[in-house]
């Protein structure tokens, strides 16, 4: 069973997680499609380093909701012979982490100092990202949760977030062992990967979606699993949602307590970061819970479930599209700069253009993912 298979499950039972997919694609697209990356507001950008920011919370939600799925499929997934079920995993792993690379590759040329278009070096192509930590969580977490099952999981969270800790501070250069250039996890993905591998929108050579960061995101997964598996368990109860709130306040204290000796940093997955995030995943949740499911307050879900019913393929398009659009010549400028131009920067302010630029640039693609549910075409990896 696929992700957005297992979205189609979980939605049929439990219409507030498949809601909050649904949001966090809505709001993952307006973060990544600015119309000036220089002219946002602040909730809408990464903490520089460390700290934490509305925007911080957008991708290790997406791997918690990956985790909510999985409570759903796994039953299935345990009781495959083991060798059915590393087929499964390791093809979608593959599949979902190829995809993310087709990604970072696309349009796939360059041009040269004369202005001609060469193909781009295929070893020379950033090898990790979003779309490859989720393929890489996915698989691990599977992993852990089919041989562990729940309690696994949860020896393994604790492990993982305790030890991620005494290996950045101790591999990292004395001093400063948090810092961007001298961090445990820039040398790591340096030694194992190359700089010429690895993103450089930071200044230097540092991927943010890098190779030993990825040990605490699995967390996120894992926790979205557990979650998920406790509302099974309890039902869509006012109990449910009490245990979601406290859990949730829990975790937040948890991590700002941490963050005094451990700073809460995105680009670095800190294991305070995890616990921040995770323990917000919990309070939404809980909202939604008792918006959607004891209220009954249902007339609103739609335009997010658009975005729960075809969540990566509409990830993918909406990369691919906004990029389409910069490639585009019209006139001096490009379709990308007319459509911005014309409809935004020609009378709105810099910081409102940018932002009503990402908002129909997510409406775009809602459009399209409903076009796509009326259709019933579902695009599954």
């Amino acid at each position: 069973m696929s992700i957005d298979q297992q979205a189609k499950v979980l939605s049929n039972r439990y219409l507030a997680l498949d809601v909050f997919r649904g949001i966090t694609l809505a709001f993952m697209i307006i973060v990544n499609s600015p119309g000036n990356w220089n002219d946002l507001y602040a909730p809408l950008e990464h903490a520089h380093w460390h700290g934490f920011t509305p925007t911080d919370w957008i991708f290790p939600t997406f791997l918690f909701v990956v985790g909510n799925a999985m409570s759903f499929a796994m039953k299935k997934l345990n009781e495959m012979p083991s060798g059915q079920f590393y087929r499964k995993v390791i093809k979608r792993t593959v599949l979902i982490f190829l995809v993310g690379w087709l990604l970072n590759a696309f349009p796939f040329y360059d041009l040269n100092e004369a202005g001609e278009m060469v193909l781009k070096n295929p070893l020379n192509v950033r090898l990790l990202g979003v779309l490859q930590r989720i393929a890489l969580c996915y698989f691990f977490a599977a992993i852990i949760l089919y041989w562990g099952g729940e309690r696994l999981g949860w020896i393994f969270s604790g492990a993982a977030l305790l030890l991620y800790w005494p290996i950045l501070y101790f591999f990292g250069e004395a001093g400063d062992p948090y810092a961007l250039a001298t961090n445990a996890a820039t040398k790591f993905d340096l030694a194992v990967l190359g700089a010429e591998r690895l993103y450089t929108g930071e200044g230097i050579a540092f991927d943010p979606e890098g190779l030993l960061s990825t040990l605490p995101s699995i967390v996120n997964v894992i926790g979205g699993y557990l979650v998920g598996k406790m509302i099974q368990r309890k039902g869509n109860t006012v109990k449910t949602v009490q245990t979601l709130l406290i859990g949730g306040l829990l975790l937040i204290a948890a991590a700002y307590a941490w963050n005094t000796v451990f700073p809460i940093n995105k680009k670095l997955w800190t294991s305070s970061y995890v616990l921040l995030t995770v323990g917000w995943d919990l309070l939404v949740l809980a909202g939604l819970i008792f918006l959607i499911e004891i209220r009954n307050h249902k007339n609103w879900t739609y335009f997010f479930e658009v975005f729960g019913k075809n969540t990566l393929a509409l990830y993918v398009l909406a990369w691919v599209v906004v990029d389409i659009f910069a490639l585009i010549p019209v006139g001096e400028t490009t379709l990308r700069g007319l459509y911005y131009d014309t409809l935004f920067t020609s009378w709105l302010n810099p910081k409102n253009a940018s932002f009503f630029f990402s908002l129909s640039y997510m409406f775009l693609i809602w459009l399209i993912g409903w076009w796509m549910d009326r259709k019933k075409i579902y695009i599954k990896l």
